[in-house]
């Protein structure tokens, strides 16, 4: 649902709906963290022997104000305010600021690689520690469950992952209510063990949490990596804000989740001063009886939710990279035909469920897994921080001097997260580190790729318009009907144009040359869609324009193109395609091993057909064969 379309009036009633709505999709993932955060964060000093009261205080200190500080002044506060158009996510931040920056490319669009690679880093351990945590509690209930957590598990996503192409519209309406249910449970038990320990108040003084990375570094840094494992869902806040708006996310955050987590962390610390021997899993132990199995359950259900979440996130920052040029073209499904976020893309989701299964196989645990668990989203976090400086200095959305000093602060609480991270690459942390340069790698070989055949097609091709006046003079054989030419550029002529000439000597009654440009706005109102003029040989030059997170649609532009006077069927036009074969080249600028990368990536990327969404009935495909 867009929120430009639910809240025309703005009216509290919307709002509240929306607020309610994105409980189910939004919190997903940082709601899920009480299941493991304070526990990984305490495994160190339970190691180091350190003395456990004051730890508990200080990680309780470091939990709540990482909330305070990094989710809700950073993005609920801060970024929200950078958007596009309504969207968020790290690739409309990267959009944003080359906007306000003039120029495309360097460094801003490096971070934004960096940043997008790392998040499909985190769609991929999200899912497995989530649901592993929610199915240890089986554990708690009896120890002879513990062979059956691991395949239950694998069962739980393949599941979920084998039904994403039928979408999450019947589904969703359950999640929010769920979710309720859950940000109220993590309330409740919180509140009933807060008296535990009344002095867990104390963690409210942010000097508890310093006070340990001043006496004990070494372990305070340990410490910190289990403590990040409370932030990871933050970016979700921000990435999601397209789908319900800023103000309905900021009444959700502050008014049920936020002090759902707050009441949680602290009733979680003062259980375990109390019970210093449910350190090992604080938050299944602080129930009993009869009510861990309704918990394990409901943490599993909202777990899975969770996982939708990050999922659909994957499909949508696919869908931006692609029409960014930093992905190949890849089938795109839409799975409703009334909400624009509803898509699946089958390359994606099966790429990050043989990750999952990897990481359940390799890992084991909930526990193990945290040593990976951490870094992708920290990184994803530290370039969003580091935009967000250069856009809020250049575009004085809010005052410098209030926002630029929050935000270094925060750049170097983030910093330290980082560092504490990076402890754990020799304990798996190099997972989401190879995942990430692995997407990177993918990212820089697709874009150069692409330059050097553009480069090269720009050389050989044939300018367009004294093409068509050359052939105005002496014309070739005309047959009845409508051809449209798909080019990459609007100077030159299509390759399609030139074999058809070359093979068939033949041109239709009418022709259409379209391009399919990508803006910089999220989506596009039909008056903006298309700009149309005429050409020599009574051509038509159609330049369709489409928002980075739409599909482009060629059926779609020339039907917007009738009030300029082209009226056109799609259905019933003939439509041109030039399909290459990419071979390599001893001259390429790009090395032998990156020629043969690109060119894989190339056959794996999915026909025009279906990207444009052309009618396969009505498409002539001309081949030809081109060095990279």
């Amino acid at each position: 649902m867009n929120s430009t379309e639910a809240q025309p009036n703005g009216s509290s009633k919307a709002s509240l709906k929306l607020a309610y709505a994105s409980i189910g999709v939004v919190f997903g993932d940082i709601g899920t963290s009480p299941l493991y955060a304070m526990r990984e964060a305490l495994h160190p000093v339970v190691a180091n022997g350190a003395d456990l009261r004051e730890a508990v205080l200080g990680v309780a200190s470091l939990l709540l104000w990482a909330l305070i500080l990094i989710v809700t002044l950073k993005y609920v506060f801060f970024l929200m305010r950078a958007d596009n158009k309504g969207e968020g996510g790290i690739l409309s931040l990267v959009v944003l600021v080359e906007s306000l920056l003039g120029r495309k490319g360097g460094v801003v669009l490096t971070l934004g690689i960096i940043g997008a690679a790392f998040f499909f880093g985190d769609a991929m351990i999200t899912p497995a520690m989530s649901v592993l945590s929610a199915v240890e509690g089986l554990k708690v209930v009896n120890n002879h469950f513990e062979p059956y957590v691991v395949p239950l598990t694998l069962a739980i996503l393949i599941t979920l992952f084998l039904f994403q192409y039928k979408g999450t519209g019947g589904v969703a309406r359950l999640f929010a209510p769920i979710t309720m249910v859950w940000f109220a449970t993590l309330g409740v038990m919180g509140l009933f063990h807060i008296s535990d320990d009344l002095e867990i108040f104390n963690a409210f003084n942010p000097m508890h949490g310093l006070g340990m990375l001043i006496d004990r570094p070494g372990l305070a840094l340990l410490v910190f990596g289990g403590v990040f494992l409370a932030v990871t869902g933050g970016e979700a806040l921000y990435a999601d804000m397209g789908h319900f708006g800023a103000k309905p996310i900021r009444m959700a955050w502050l008014c049920v989740v936020f002090p759902g987590l707050i009441l949680n962390y602290l009733g979680q610390g003062a259980f375990i001063i109390s019970h210093p021997e449910a350190v090992t899993n604080p938050f299944f132990l602080m129930v009993e009886g009869w009510m861990v199995i309704p918990l394990v359950l409901l943490a599993t259900a909202v777990t899975v939710i969770a996982s939708q979440a990050v999922i659909t996130g994957a499909f949508s920052i696919a869908q931006q990279a692609m029409s960014l040029g930093l992905f190949p073209r890849m089938g795109i499904t839409h799975t409703s035909e009334t909400e624009h976020g509803q898509i699946y893309v089958g390359q994606i989701n099966w790429m990050i469920l043989v990750g999952v299964v990897i990481l359940v196989l390799v890992f084991q645990s909930s526990s193990n897994l945290a040593s990976a668990y951490g870094i992708a989203v920290n990184t994803s976090m530290v370039v969003d921080t580091i935009l967000a400086v250069i856009f809020f200095w250049k575009s004085r959305n809010l005052p410098r001097y209030i926002v630029i000093p929050a935000l270094a602060v925060i750049f170097v609480i983030e910093a330290t997260f980082l560092a504490a991270n990076g402890l754990k690459l020799a304990n798996g942390g190099y997972v989401p580190v190879l995942m990430g340069a692995t997407i990177i790698l993918l990212m820089v070989t697709w874009m150069r790729g692409r330059r050097a055949l553009t480069d090269k097609l720009k050389k050989e091709s044939v300018e367009l318009v004294p093409l068509l006046e050359s052939l105005e003079r002496r014309q070739p054989t005309r047959v009845a009907g409508a051809a449209v030419f798909l080019q990459t550029d609007p100077l030159y002529a299509p390759s399609a144009l030139m074999h058809n000439l070359k093979h068939n000597r033949v041109l239709h009654d009418r022709l259409v040359f379209i391009t399919a440009e990508t803006t910089s706005q999220p989506r596009l109102d039909g008056e903006d869609r298309v700009s149309v003029k005429q050409l020599p040989l009574g051509a038509w030059l159609v330049e369709a324009r489409f928002g980075y997170m739409e599909q482009p649609d060629v059926p779609k532009a020339l039907r917007a193109c009738a009030e300029f006077g082209l009226e056109i069927d799609p259905r019933h036009a003939s439509y041109f395609l030039g399909r290459r074969v990419i071979r390599m080249s001893a001259r390429s600028s790009l090395p032998f091993w990156q020629q043969r990368l690109f060119i894989m990536m190339a056959n794996q990327s999915s026909r025009a057909i279906e990207f444009f969404r052309i009618p396969p009935d009505r498409v002539v495909e001309l081949g030809m064969q081109m060095s990279v």
